[in-house]
């Protein structure tokens, strides 16, 4: 059940955070959530992954949409060299993604470091 919840955590303050903040606030906000939130190095990842992967996605999709994709096919056109702006939007999604896994990594990693040691 953590997984899940994570993922919308990461996701929601990730939105908050962007609102004030540069664009890799998502790697912060994915750093805190990993810190706070216990899980292994490997599911927390893919909870930031995932997590921001949506929100811009989403984000970047709705945005796009509102002018009917003309900005995302001249870029895609200068960019790729090719008309295809959902290609576009999924790089950003991905841009985006690996910024908040790493973020999540590094948090789930941190919390690791710094656990107390016990006894065996």
């Amino acid at each position: 059940m953590k997984f899940p919840v994570t993922i919308l955590l990461t996701a929601l303050l990730a939105y908050a955070a962007g609102l004030y903040m540069p664009w890799w606030s998502t790697a912060l906000a994915a750093f805190l959530v990993a810190l706070m939130i216990y899980q292994q190095p490997g599911w927390s990842t893919l909870a930031g992954f995932l997590g921001i992967f949506l929100l811009w996605g989403v984000l970047a999709w709705t945005r796009s949409g509102a002018n009917g994709h003309i900005l995302a096919h001249r870029m895609s056109q200068f960019i790729l060299k090719k008309d295809d702006p959902n290609l576009l939007l999924g790089m950003t999604a991905l841009i985006g993604a690996v910024t908040g896994a790493l973020g999540a990594l590094t948090g789930s990693l941190a919390r690791r470091a710094f656990k107390p040691v016990q006894n065996l």
